[in-house]
């Protein structure tokens, strides 16, 4: 016959499992709890928030933001961190504005030449890639950390940004130049089947990177090199490689967001992108990604960016001060990297008796 002091302790020790195991859902889905609540509570404070017209420029700004969650969440599920990417948004706006408005220098002919719009996406979207690829190579073939190695290129990029320009703005980028570019506004700006191309393009990448996350072998390799890199190393992973090719993939998605910033504004500004990448970081970790690495998933990183997203233009619709906004912003980061720590293995005990 079992004791009264072993049947208490039994039953103390269900009713803390079960404490726990609610904590570990709630923690799963905080991000759609927290979306959830802002959506009701804008509704009710805002009544135009629920409107078609909102709904549109709604998705165009979370658009922006779940484009670079996607890249950061591949960095930081292989255990990194990159703080370059808000400088790449602006120097992709502004390789592609330089090309739009004076083209290239080419040695020996006697004009300037202006690549095709095609020509102009791929060279901007490259400017991204090679960020990414300098990045990855910082870490992995020179050992620095990550965190130094993209506050290098930070201010690299940016700098690049600057120079291109003399700290100006590149105008006008609707107007043809010499009739051999036209329709770069499209971009940022055309709709298809009634929603705005950002929108696809943040729908297309998403899912596409979601399936690559869950179900090839490359994403099955990111998360062990997140999870444990010498278990990597060991089990015959390219480590080196699946980083690199995390920082590329970031690369290109910030460069994809510059291009998409300079056509809806039609101009190209070097400081564009400004403290983008905590956006991008609060967003991935809000949907569940850890920022220890290993744990976390591209749907729950878009649903982060939701989060934000509401909660940006939901304070805005309500009048509220600049200021403010960014105390708020700043506080949802502290509460989401607050909040993965909690979700980190041996940190619930935080919440036993």
């Amino acid at each position: 016959m079992n004791s009264p002091t072993f049947t208490i302790e039994q039953s103390i020790a269900a009713r803390r499992g079960a404490r726990d195991t609610a904590l570990a859902l709630l923690l799963q889905l905080r991000a759609v709890l927290a979306l959830a609540i802002l959506i009701v509570v804008f509704s009710i404070t805002t009544p135009s928030f629920l409107s078609a017209n909102n709904f549109t420029i709604l998705a165009k700004h979370v658009a922006i933001t779940a484009l670079l969650a996607v890249g950061t969440t591949f960095v930081v599920l292989a255990g990194g961190i990159d703080l370059s990417l808000g400088s790449v948004v602006g120097l992709a706006g502004m390789v592609a504005g330089g090309l739009l408005t004076h083209g290239l220098s080419v040695p020996g002919a006697a004009h300037r030449w202006f690549p095709s719009l095609p020509i102009v996406l791929a060279l901007a979207l490259g400017a991204g890639a090679l960020v990414g690829l300098l990045n990855g190579l910082l870490v992995t073939r020179l050992r620095i950390a990550p965190f130094i190695a993209t506050l290098g290129t930070l201010y690299v990029a940016r700098g690049t940004a600057l120079l291109m320009s003399g700290g100006r703005t590149f105008p006008d980028l609707a107007g043809e130049v010499s009739g051999r570019h036209s329709g770069f506004p499209a971009i940022g700006q055309a709709f298809l089947l009634g929603l705005p191309v950002p929108v696809w393009l943040m729908v297309t990448i998403g899912v596409l990177a979601a399936v690559v996350a869950a179900k090839t072998p490359f994403g099955r390799h990111v998360y062990a090199v997140g999870g444990n890199e010498r278990a990597a190393v060991l089990s015959g992973i390219q480590v080196n490689r699946v980083k690199v090719a995390t920082y590329v993939i970031s690369g290109l998605c910030s460069a994809l967001v510059g291009l998409i910033i300079a056509s809806q504004l039609e101009a190209a500004h070097p400081a564009t992108g400004e403290s983008f990448e905590l956006t991008a970081i609060a967003a991935a970790v809000l949907g569940g990604t850890s920022l220890m690495g290993g744990r976390g998933s591209i749907v729950g990183s878009l649903i982060g960016a939701f989060v934000i997203g509401v909660l940006a233009d939901g304070l805005v619709m309500m009048g509220t001060s600049e200021f403010w906004q960014m105390v708020v912003k700043g506080i949802v980061i502290i509460l989401a990297v607050a909040v993965d720590q909690l979700q980190a293995p041996g940190k619930r005990g935080l919440f036993r008796d």
